[in-house]
């Protein structure tokens, strides 16, 4: 599929965070929404930039104001060694983008670690967030964190202690992730339908990974420690606005028993549910199936 043809309605543009120049793209119907129409805005996950909604801003667009940013350390965004990557730098990027240059009610899309800072930036948002839509997000609940702490708390700090002292180790870990045909072995371990797994996609991720400062992104969020945040339920605790989960049920990262009754247990009443015959990465994986449910849901709210 040619790439170029779907995204004829996309605007790219440059926008200010902790003085960096963040990429960011938008795209709305040709003609005029009306005013109360809430906008959506899309956070891709791990490794990924904006060019992972490239199926979905053009037929969102259609009826929604679309926007879409590459998170600081991610995409066409810089990679600064001088910053301390975390879930709260990318939720504090989230609702910074929201109220500068969005300036009203907006369904925050995220995937993976996109999804978590769209949960986190949500759940501070209040009258700005319309709405939350998880794909397969990345996090911790409460419960996990304490019973790993009891059962590995001395193996993790081991891992931990050879993994920050050892550079060569940690370089040659991220080589070989961004080797062109490694990334598109992982890709395709995690989308079940894999037709979209093309060059376009695979160049998306190996590029990013070319830019200086690229390595430290890597390090700090493949430390063992990780790039911690607020666990899952005290985020849903606070969320006041509508969830949609959207989840692709074959996804052997996200989408364990285990997790999906945790998300059971805390997620607010006013939660949709909706399981996808997909990885991953659904939004890219099945674009149709996914931009269909969003539309009917962000209608229906």
């Amino acid at each position: 599929m040619d790439n170029s043809l779907l995204i004829e309605n996309q605007v790219n543009f440059s926008w200010n965070f902790l003085n960096y120049p963040i990429y960011t793209v938008s795209a709305k119907p040709k003609e005029n929404i009306e005013s109360n129409k809430c906008a959506i805005l899309l956070i891709h996950g791990f490794g990924a930039s904006t060019d992972h909604w490239r199926f979905n801003i053009p037929v969102l667009s259609n009826q929604y104001e679309v926007h879409a940013i590459d998170l600081l350390g991610f995409g066409k965004s810089p990679k600064p060694e001088d910053v301390d990557y975390s879930g709260s730098l990318w939720k504090d990027q989230v609702i910074a983008y929201v109220k500068e240059k969005i300036n009203k009610p907006t369904i925050i899309v995220g995937n993976s670690l996109g999804g978590y800072a769209a949960l986190a930036a949500a759940a501070e948002l209040n009258e700005l967030s319309a709405g939350v839509i998880l794909l397969n997000a990345a996090g911790y609940f409460s419960e996990e964190k304490t019973i790993k702490k009891n059962m590995f708390q001395t193996s993790l700090e081991t891992v931990a202690g050879i993994f920050l002292k050892n550079i060569v180790l940690q370089r040659l870990i991220f080589e070989n992730m961004r080797n062109p045909k490694n990334i598109k072995k992982t890709l395709n371990q995690v989308y079940v339908d894999k037709k979209n797994v093309d060059e376009f996609l695979v160049n998306s991720i190996r590029n990013p990974s070319l830019d200086y400062g690229a390595f430290n992104v890597f390090r700090s969020v493949f430390n063992p420690s990780g790039p911690q945040g607020e666990p899952l339920d005290k985020l849903f605790s606070k969320l006041e606005s509508p969830l949609l989960l959207l989840w692709g049920s074959k996804d052997p990262w996200m989408n364990t028993p285990r997790k999906r009754d945790l998300y059971k247990n805390f997620t607010p009443k006013n939660t949709t549910e909706i399981i996808l015959d997909a990885g991953h990465c659904p939004h890219d994986e099945i674009p149709d199936q996914v931009n269909k449910h969003i539309l009917d849901w962000v209608d229906s709210i």
